[in-house]
């Protein structure tokens, strides 16, 4: 595993555009050193070359105007075995001048199996996509889906995801953050990267685990944020949609936290976390990954959803592209060695532009909320200089532990990097 996580840091230090077979290739032969003969391969290399394609929705989920989905994400939810394999239809519609071809859909493993419209699709006219998960193994699922268009210069990814359960479980061992009757699995939604001015939507699970229908409303909604909930009211004992819309800030860069305060039947409730032992409910994510966001989690009365912001480098040309900024690290991971919580440790990166323009960060992240930084503000072609991080680990659960910074920076080639720190939390 320590291997399968090198070539992935390796593989997320570049911009997806720029990505290289022979640079790929490389790095993957340096871990199949390792890897030959383990069934870690066929994993490793569906999610390597899932990291090669994947592409996020452009407004509209219209790409290079040719085709329009209808989504872009699938998620089934909570699903049982015993519910046998699961399907979603994606629709296709073709917004061209032209006759549109599916010309193939490639899977990331064979646990998927798919169909989609042979026949030409005419202009205005729609077809589908088919994409059928077996659903024979108990455990976490996000399975990519990889549509091949004609007239587009790459393919559009979707995803099937959800968590396929041994036994049927109860929702009260399903959503274990409760709102008095309303019930989430995370208080945190993860909203992945937003480009300026732009939006993006998604959706979760959300559980009523009363007796009785409750209606869902909320207040102190974030500016940029707009949230619902479908079917509302949500019947007593069934589960719901969340739905959410973050629009992207010209001056917003990185990571950007947007709150909501739900209310039940009118009445804010603070939110009780009760952990469940039944099988394949994991735990709180603030525990697992040290993370503490301090306006969210047991006892506040927020959820919050987090965008990753960067700018729109798209009307560039290749040209412009290449004649900007191009920060590389020394390394894209650091072992920071075993540690007690409490300790306060200190590491850098020391980072290059090799590009022709002035290099600015504006901006460092962390899914870890004690990271600190002192970055440079601009670097010259050529220019060399150390970004250090103090990490103050009070807190932080006893085991392994991996921080993610992120940096957001001015390169229409790299506008968004991440580097990684791993360590071990002792007693």
């Amino acid at each position: 595993m320590n291997y399968c996580f090198y070539l992935y840091s390796q593989i997320q230090v570049f911009p997806q555009e720029e990505i290289r077979f022979p640079v790929f290739f490389e790095l993957l032969m340096t871990v199949l050193k390792y890897l030959i003969g383990s069934l870690a391969v066929s994993c490793l290399l569906c999610c390597s070359v899932g990291a090669l394609y994947a592409q996020g929705s452009e407004k509209g989920n219209i790409f290079e105007g040719v085709v329009q989905l209808d989504k872009t994400v699938h998620d089934f939810g909570d699903i049982f075995i015993s519910d046998g394999p699961v399907s979603a239809t994606f629709t296709v519609k073709n917004v061209s001048d032209k006759a549109l071809l599916i010309h193939n859909v490639a899977v990331s493993c064979g646990c998927t199996n798919v169909e989609w419209t042979k026949s030409p699709i005419e202009p205005g006219k729609t077809g589908t996509i088919k994409a059928t998960f077996r659903n024979d193994e108990g455990y976490p699922f996000d399975k990519s889906v990889t549509a091949y268009f004609s007239g587009m210069k790459k393919p559009v990814v979707l995803r099937l995801r959800g968590v396929s359960h041994k036994t049927k479980l109860s929702l009260e061992e399903l959503y274990q953050f409760r709102f008095g009757d309303l019930a989430m699995k995370k208080v945190e939604i993860k909203g992945g990267n937003l480009l300026q001015e732009k939006q993006k939507s998604g959706e979760v699970v959300v559980a009523n685990l009363g007796n009785n229908p409750a209606k869902i409303s909320f207040s102190d909604v974030s500016e940029n944020l707009s949230v619902k909930v479908t079917p509302n009211p949500i019947p007593a004992r069934s589960t719901a949609k969340l739905y959410y819309t973050v629009t992207a800030d010209r001056e917003h860069w990185g990571k950007n936290c947007y709150y909501a305060t739900p209310k039940v039947n009118g009445k804010v409730h603070h939110a009780v976390f009760v952990q469940s032992a039944a099988e394949n409910v994991s735990n709180r994510e603030e525990e697992s990954s040290g993370y503490r966001n301090p306006e969210l989690g047991e006892g506040k009365n927020k959820i919050g959803i987090i965008a990753y912001i960067k700018e729109d480098f798209s009307g560039l040309s290749e040209e412009e592209k290449n004649n900007g900024s191009s920060p590389i690290a020394d390394r894209s991971s650091d072992w920071i060695g075993e540690f007690k919580s409490g300790d306060q440790i200190k590491c850098k990166f020391n980072f290059e532009n090799r590009g022709k323009a002035p290099l600015k960060i504006y901006k460092v992240d962390s899914d870890n909320a004690l990271v600190h930084f002192e970055t440079f503000k601009e670097l010259a072609q050529g220019e060399k200089e150390d970004l250090n991080i103090s990490i103050d680990t009070t807190g932080m659960p006893v085991g392994n532990c991996m921080i993610t910074l992120t940096l957001t920076t001015n390169s229409p080639l790299r506008p968004m990097m991440n580097i990684y720190l791993t360590g071990s939390v002792i007693e």
